[in-house]
């Protein structure tokens, strides 16, 4: 049985709606916006656990998914929210558009602009791409990952699935290793997860840190979002309450970035032993796709406190809360 709840039912949190109509990263975001969508997604979570839940809040909303990198989980799981919440989600693949016949960034927005879309959600390789079409089209745009700059949806649900694993997340410290420099995700994630109090411990080659990142503390240029770099894996997950690996991006061999994926394993990895030295339970968190045995290894991908499939659930949840609060409002 599928519930359907009508729109006066279910209706989307006002107090804490973002400003903007975009959600373009995670930085203009404050501790309370991040934690009433936290909450929000809770709350779908929930409801869709209980019953097969299906609302008409965005019902008579178009919005279309603009993809120039392939996806799944991000992909997938914003239109399934969007459907979930009554909208009509039209997936529109780079492969296959206009694109391929040399058509811009910008000419494809103001293509769907003008079909009277009302949210695009916009994965592209280039950094700030989701900034430049905010800026020239009326629908709201949802930044679903540009370049090496943001993933802000990504961060929101990792903040999500540690507090339901944890509990009261300020104070508690997560360490993050693997490629930092290149990853949107390492970025988004250190800045949500500080605004929300949690102290990052990071490793990585040094190679792949940003510049003038070395042992100490180091920061994104951004508000509250100082991290401490250690030497080796084992200092960074020492005692810690949170594990994230992050996805090492196989070109960064190729670009001699590294010199041997298997030495990336043996040194940076996170198998068994170096879970061991995190504290008793400790969660592993992976925004995916995994490299089974590089930087993850298969027992701790798929063990006892493993939270990856949790994440790509509450992918779902979250997504329909960042839609419904940004997205309620249109017509």
């Amino acid at each position: 049985m599928i519930t359907t709840l009508p729109k006066t039912s279910r209706q989307a949190s006002t107090a804490l709606i973002p400003s903007s109509r975009h959600l373009l990263d995670v930085d203009s975001l404050s501790s309370d916006q991040i934690q009433d969508l936290v909450d929000t997604a809770r709350e779908f979570r929930d409801l869709r656990a209980s019953t097969r839940y299906k609302s008409d809040i965005l019902r008579g909303t178009s919005i279309y998914t603009l993809f120039f990198e392939n996806s799944t989980r991000t992909r997938v799981s914003f239109e399934h929210a969007g459907k979930a919440l009554g909208a009509d989600v039209i997936n529109i693949s780079a492969a296959t558009s206009s694109v391929n016949k040399g058509e811009s960034l910008l000419n494809t927005a103001l293509t769907l602009d003008s079909m009277g879309v009302d949210a695009l959600v916009i994965r592209h390789a280039h950094s700030g791409a989701s900034h430049f079409v905010s800026r020239h089209v009326n629908a709201t745009v949802i930044n679903a990952g540009d370049g090496a700059h943001a993933h802000p949806t990504q961060a929101l649900l990792d903040v999500m699935t540690l507090e339901a694993e944890i509990g009261n997340i300020r104070g508690a410290k997560l360490a993050m290793i693997g490629d930092i420099l290149y990853s949107r995700v390492a970025r988004s994630d250190i800045i949500a997860f500080r605004k929300m109090g949690v102290e990052i411990s990071i490793a990585a080659p040094p190679t792949l840190l940003p510049n003038g990142w070395t042992a100490g503390t180091n920061s994104l240029n951004v508000p509250d979002s100082e991290v401490t770099v250690h030497e080796s894996v084992e200092d960074a997950v020492s005692d810690a309450d949170a594990i994230m690996c992050l996805r090492l991006q196989l070109e960064r061999q190729t670009a001699g970035l590294l010199p041997d994926v298997n030495e990336y394993s043996r040194v940076w990895g996170i198998n068994n032993q170096r879970l061991a030295l995190a504290k008793p339970d400790a969660p592993v968190m992976h925004p995916g796709p995994m490299n089974e045995g590089l930087e993850i290894s298969t027992e701790v991908a798929h063990g006892g406190r493993s939270l990856v499939t949790t994440q790509v659930q509450n992918g779902v949840a979250m997504r329909m809360a960042v839609l419904e609060h940004f997205c309620a409002a249109i017509g």
